[in-house]
């Protein structure tokens, strides 16, 4: 299976904002596909295409699109909003303490 725009296409598309002696944003293939894969899962999981015409086509070649089009940003980690940080810490505080109430039930029915 052929990828159109190409990989390196779509590398120098996300890249093209980086200034000169700055850090690109991908710098491999691989990076374009977890990038693309990620956006796919969104789109998967309900939000709205950001291109139009997208009857007939799959959730990763529409990715594919915007990040061509320059719809969507691939951001680093360190510029991710805040927002997404703290709606991650949530989660995970979530999670810790349904943890530990379960481990709590187990200690107390253990006699």
């Amino acid at each position: 299976m052929m990828l159109h725009p190409s990989y390196t296409d779509l590398m120098k598309v996300v890249n093209s904002d980086v200034e000169i002696g700055e850090e690109p944003v991908v710098n491999s293939r691989y990076s374009i596909v977890l990038a693309t894969a990620k956006r796919a899962r969104q789109i998967i999981g309900g939000e709205e295409p950001l291109i139009d015409n997208t009857s007939n086509k799959k959730p990763f070649s529409i990715a594919v699109e915007e990040l061509y089009s320059s719809k969507v940003k691939i951001v680093g980690e360190e510029e991710a909003p805040e927002e997404i940080s703290e709606e991650i810490l949530e989660e995970i505080s979530e999670e810790i303490s349904e943890e530990t109430t379960q481990e709590d039930l187990k200690e107390d029915t253990e006699i």
